[in-house]
């Protein structure tokens, strides 16, 4: 076939293709299967996972085609084997949904036999077979691509640290309850310094009102009248329990949790200044740094998801879909109906998910658009899906131009096409100037 030589869909400029690989990895050996477009010859082999052996194999086949263009087929959008190949001028990737190749695997294995060499082989065909449905990756540059994992990795770290906290309190609330209003945010150094230092009643009732004074005072600003009353109340506080059992065993994991979640702090810190220092430098950070509520944790988020390539996004409805914001439709003889998308980068649905959250407190016509769904009956996280679909197709027209987000701009048109929206809005900002003359 003709069209299994050519780079489809791919953002490149339709080059012509000498092989077809499918790689199915593994973590000690990959398999390979091997299409010569010229020869017609196949060929099924393993290769060792180790760097020198990656190398070693792209420098045979660079030198077996003349720098050709080699299509692989691999399922897998990230990790070693893809992060080996990228850096291949040369490599053409075609990243598989594992889904995708499941599904195709039932066609022809009905019984769910599964075998590598054998995946391998359907993923060359899968793609090759039908180029016209696949679009070749092209990575974004150093600094997009720095963003989108530093991104991921920190809402990784976020999450172990909201584990701890979690437990943190829980373990508290076993034994020493009222150290959960004296000791602070439990994701701060300051409760950090607190519990390490008197897990116990006891001990904190055992310290002079000097030296916990200096301690509160050590820590922002606090108000003289609310150290005095904690003072007053560690004095006068009573133990929830007496059983050294419970107090020894919980005085200790809550030091040993403390003293996890202070490197936790420490690593957020130093993620989040790499982050910012990325952002800033990137030629794109004024566009989504211009989204109101989106701020230092979002605007990096968005702008990775959306990437730097202007190639890669023909409409906003492509990202939506990506994303997992758009529904999905079923729809067979009479029935219909649709649900929510489930088969998306669930970091990437979070990251506009919680931005329409917080742009809610921001943006005006956010808000009204969100109270008007929920006055109709949807729930929180529907309106949110509903208000997400919205700000996409606001946000590709902002990136495909390069240019800052503007409310004025959106509210005048909103006003000439008689929207309906453009009336809940007015209704919502005469709402909170009200609310401002009450005051």
């Amino acid at each position: 076939m003709e069209d299994s030589t050519t780079c489809l869909n791919s953002g490149l400029a339709s080059e012509q293709l000498v092989a077809w690989i499918g790689l199915d990895w593994a973590d000690n050996q990959h398999q390979i299967s091997s299409y010569d477009i010229a020869s017609g010859q196949v060929e099924v082999y393993a290769l060792k996972h180790s760097p020198e052996t990656l190398q070693e194999w792209l420098n045979d086949l660079r030198k077996r085609y003349n720098g050709g263009k080699v299509a692989v087929v691999l399922e897998q959008s990230r990790g070693a084997v893809l992060y080996a190949l990228m850096s291949c001028d040369f490599v053409v990737l075609y990243p598989v949904n594992p889904q995708a190749l499941a599904s195709y695997r039932k066609a022809f294995y009905t019984s769910g036999a599964k075998d590598d060499p054998k995946d391998a082989t359907l993923l060359r065909e899968m793609v090759s077979k039908h180029p016209e449905r696949f679009r070749a990756w092209v990575p974004d540059d150093p600094d997009t691509r720095s963003l989108e994992l530093l991104g991921e990795a920190r809402r990784t770290i976020v999450n172990q640290l909201n584990r701890c906290t979690n437990r943190l309190n829980s373990c508290l609330k076993t034994y020493f309850p009222q150290a959960l209003e004296w000791a602070g945010d439990l994701d701060s150094r300051q409760a950090c310094d607190f519990l390490e230092h008197w897990p116990t009643l006891e001990a904190l009732q055992h310290v002079r009102p000097s030296r916990l004074r200096k301690f509160y005072l050590n820590y922002g600003r606090p108000r003289v009248e609310t150290i005095e009353r904690r003072l007053e109340q560690i004095k006068h506080a009573l133990p929830l329990t007496q059983d050294p059992a419970a107090v020894l065993a919980g005085s200790l994991m809550v030091r040993a949790l403390a003293a996890q979640i202070r490197p936790l702090i420490a690593a957020i810190e130093e993620f989040d200044d790499e982050i910012n220092r990325l952002f800033q430098k990137h030629p794109d950070h004024q566009v989504f740094e211009s989204l109101p509520g989106a701020g230092a944790a979002l605007a990096p988020r968005l702008l990775a998801a959306f990437g730097a390539d202007r190639e890669r996004w023909q409409s906003a409805a492509e990202i939506q879909a990506f994303s997992g914001i758009a529904p999905v439709t079923v729809q067979s003889g009479k029935k219909r109906f649709v649900h929510r998308r489930l088969a998306c980068s669930k970091f990437v649905r979070q990251t506009f998910h919680e931005f329409a959250g917080s742009s809610i407190v921001w943006c005006d016509w956010a808000k009204a658009f969100y109270d008007h769904l929920r006055a109709h009956g949807k729930g929180r996280h529907a309106a949110l899906r509903a208000l997400a679909y919205k700000w996409i197709r606001i946000i590709f027209a902002c990136w495909k131009n390069r240019s800052r987000y503007d409310e004025e701009i959106f509210l005048k048109s909103l006003a000439l096409r008689g929207s309906h929206l453009s009336l809940l809005t007015q209704a919502t900002q005469e709402s909170k100037s009200a609310k401002k003359r009450a005051a």
